[in-house]
């Protein structure tokens, strides 16, 4: 049978051309079609100290990011980064200032992080989803593996915090 119009089937798209002469091409993975995923994160300052965490899981597992999370149906992005940085840190922050959004696109979804800046108050960061922590300045920023995502941010912090 020749597809109609254009037809996806299993990841390549078959378009009727020129009378019965088919076409193949694979389906491109554009922002439009990947499952779109939104984030918060915290930027948590101290002591001129950047608080970071290693995930523990997933396909990204072992690489560097700011604590955060997904945010939930109704959720603000505030009340979303209050509510990961309890269930994930078992720690109550502050907002102190919205830093960015960043748009990044990963080979199966497309994601949305915005970052703020934060501050701890009250408790210590105790990690329950996280296999590893640390308080870096921002020149060491560099010397962890970053989630891709987030490597556009490491620059914008490293240019803000050392003219601050």
């Amino acid at each position: 049978m020749i597809a109609s119009g254009t037809e996806n089937i299993s990841g390549f798209s078959f378009s009727e051309k020129n009378g019965n002469k088919l076409s193949l091409r694979p389906v491109s993975h554009d922002s439009e079609t990947m499952k779109r995923i939104e984030v918060v994160a915290a930027i948590i300052r101290h002591a001129g100290k950047i608080f970071v965490t290693q995930r523990g899981y997933g396909e990204f597992k072992d690489y560097w990011e700011f604590p955060g999370g997904k945010m939930e149906a109704g959720e603000s992005r505030e009340e979303a980064l209050k509510r990961e940085l309890r269930e994930e840190l078992d720690t109550e922050i502050g907002i102190d200032a919205f830093l960015t959004t960043i748009e990044y696109n990963y080979p199966s979804f497309h994601i949305t992080l915005h970052f703020y800046f934060c501050s701890i108050l009250s408790g210590y960061p105790v990690l329950k989803e996280h296999e590893n922590a640390a308080w870096l300045s921002p020149q060491e920023l560099d010397s962890v593996r970053w989630l891709p995502a987030d490597t556009e941010v490491i620059r914008m912090l490293q240019e803000k915090l050392e003219t601050t």
